[in-house]
């Protein structure tokens, strides 16, 4: 799996008139999924931290997954189709008779906030960054202008 999957991580979230951009990316490339303004800032208020007053939606499914003894292991980019990404969410359970892996497919934007929530990594599919792209000169001019 490892030689068909790259490790990416959120290089930036910005606002646009539909909802916000989530650029991701490793040292190679960087590319963007467009996701709604909700889920930008789950992600945003993830990344930096934010205390929340009540739980939303990726709260409660941590604690979902918590109760059950289920973790995330990773999440995996696998697919783009006109613009539609696709992932799967690996989880984990432990009890007296092993682990158990679970596939889930799952949107990507779901996806990130449980993975960086639980502090796990995410993957995009090798086909999925030869086919995307590269958005890094984007990002950089998009972080000089907010200097």
């Amino acid at each position: 799996m490892l030689n068909d999957v790259v490790e990416v991580e959120i290089k930036g979230v910005m606002p646009t008139s539909n909802g916000c951009a989530v650029f991701l990316g490793s040292e190679v490339k960087t590319f963007v999924i467009y996701v709604d303004q909700g889920i930008g800032n789950a992600i945003s208020m993830t990344i930096n931290h934010v205390k929340k007053e009540r739980p939303l939606t990726h709260d409660l499914i941590d604690s979902i997954f918590q109760g059950f003894g289920v973790s995330v292991e990773r999440v995996v980019i696998n697919d783009v189709d006109e613009g539609t990404f696709f992932a799967r969410l690996i989880l984990a359970m432990e009890n007296e008779l092993g682990t158990k892996i679970v596939e889930v497919d799952a949107r990507p934007s779901d996806s990130i906030v449980l993975a960086l929530q639980a502090e796990k990594p995410i993957y995009a599919a090798q086909r999925v960054i030869d086919s995307v792209e590269d958005m890094t000169e984007i990002l950089e001019k998009i972080l000089k202008q907010q200097e």
